[in-house]
């Protein structure tokens, strides 16, 4: 245990936190350095043994990562395979064709809630915004009103449902059961899109008016780099080449949804410590669950579509590179967590939470608010929070459902997106909109999910 003890402890975490939001939004420096360093100062700071902060740093870091690094290579190749196929092509133009283009807002949010399971949160937008600039072209109506409802969609099922990597790590965290987080994901979480998405966009869009010609949107829609083409379809997307069926892809970026489900419910199903529960229980863990989902991706978006297997082999190595920066950043998340637990601040906080009658849902809201408002990443913020506030909730006595604890801490950290966050660029720049709009469209759409969010979960608390 370090030398400071009490509430000094706090007011180093503080100082902690302030120095990480400082270094990453006013000097710049790469979020993966500030949390090593800003990690190793505090163990200093307050006295850790030297030999034990590194040692620490490195455990969070691992114990994060064992997990996040598997599934979110996984994830990312089940994406990267259903973008190749035109998977979300074929997904977004039957939805479409179901909603009918006066109900488009409608439909890409469904579209962004099925294609978002598999994918990080800036995959997912990569691989939906030609679809959203060609449909914008095509019914003449706002980016605003058709992007709005895709990106809340996607945030939504970034915080809230697994497989979604963050909601998985958030599920082993606090030991809750998959298929209940998923189950109540889908409560609180299509109500919150429904609000935040399409009747937030046909609020906002009236009132913020978008400088046309958009350089990115041309691209996309003439065909500029190859990535979209207009043709004679009437605008649909890439139309020189067949798309795979809907029924087809929606099963297999589905498949690592139906497998967890079927292994939280193994049970039920099978006396426990028989061989085929063990069994149903292996295949409905994440890990397996996405490989399963990859290796049937490489036949119904790989050789099904006529890719060879050089071709299949060339597109996961591809999509690896871009995302490692974001996992060691997650990684740095946990190593973070762990000296705050290690170095006492976590029992300081603790005992603040237990004085302060502070309920555990709203504490693990709170933390993720905060981390998220500093590091700008939902991802790190739930990844750390859950590490500081799953041994707070355990120990606290109050009875609250693990599976709450995740929802809880899912919404925290999807608050107010600004200017340390990617995403809020990205949607800058694809949607061309200025600092000011993106505040009052996107940062407004993401603050609207987390507190919905939290209180659909506060609501779901009191029924339950």
């Amino acid at each position: 245990m370090g030398a400071v003890h009490g509430s000094m402890l706090l007011v180093f975490a503080l100082v902690a936190i302030a120095a990480l939001i400082l270094l990453i939004t006013r000097f710049k420096v790469y979020p993966f350095l500030v949390l090593i360093i800003v990690s190793l100062l505090l163990g200093l700071a307050v006295g850790m043994p030297m030999d034990q902060i590194v040692k620490s740093f490195e455990t969070g870091n691992g114990n994060t990562l064992g997990h996040i690094a598997i599934v979110v290579g996984l994830g990312t190749m089940l994406g990267k395979m259903m973008a190749e196929s035109g998977g979300a092509e074929r997904i977004a133009t039957t939805l479409i064709g179901w909603f009918g283009e006066k109900n488009i807002h409608w439909a890409m949010m469904f579209v962004a809630i099925i294609v978002g399971l598999p994918v990080f949160f800036e995959v997912g937008f990569v691989l939906l915004i030609p679809i959203a600039f060609n449909v914008a072209q095509r019914t003449g109506k706002s980016l605003l009103l058709i992007g709005l409802p895709m990106v809340a969609g996607l945030s939504v099922v970034h915080g809230l449902i697994p497989p979604h990597p963050a909601a998985l790590l958030a599920v082993q965290a606090y030991h809750a059961d998959i298929g209940r987080t998923i189950a109540y994901g889908l409560i609180v979480g299509v109500p919150t899109a429904i609000v935040a998405g399409p009747l937030f966009a046909l609020l906002i869009h009236r009132h913020i008016k978008l400088t046309a010609p958009n350089p990115l949107a041309a691209q996309f829609i003439e065909g500029g780099d190859g990535a979209a083409s207009t043709g004679s379809t009437g605008g649909a997307v890439r139309p020189q080449r067949e798309l795979p069926g809907f029924g087809i892809t929606l099963f297999t970026i589905l498949l690592p949804v139906i497998l967890m489900l079927v292994g939280s419910w193994a049970d039920l199903v099978f006396a426990p410590k028989t061989i085929p529960n063990g069994l149903l229980h292996f295949v409905g863990t994440s890990d397996v669950a996405l490989l399963i989902a990859v290796l049937v991706s490489f036949w119904t978006f790989g050789t099904q579509r006529g890719f060879t297997k050089e071709k299949i082999q060339k597109f996961c190595g591809d999509c690896l590179a871009p995302i490692a920066g974001i996992t060691l950043i997650v990684g740095a998340g946990g190593g973070f967590g762990r000296v705050l637990m290690d170095s006492g601040i976590s029992k300081e906080i603790i005992s603040l939470a237990q004085n302060a009658q502070l309920s555990p849902l709203l504490l693990g809201w709170f933390v993720a608010a905060l981390i998220r408002l500093a590091t700008g990443s939902a991802t790190v913020a739930m990844t750390t929070a859950c590490g500081i506030v799953a041994p707070i909730a355990s120990a606290s006595g109050v009875q609250v459902r693990p599976e709450l604890m995740v929802l809880a801490t899912g919404s925290g950290s999807l608050i107010f997106s600004h200017v340390n966050d990617g995403g809020f660029w990205l949607i800058k720049e694809y949607f061309g909109m200025t600092v000011g709009q993106t505040f009052k469209t996107w940062s407004l759409c993401e603050t609207i999910i987390s507190l919905l969010g939290l209180g659909f979960t506060f609501a779901l608390a009191a029924v339950l």
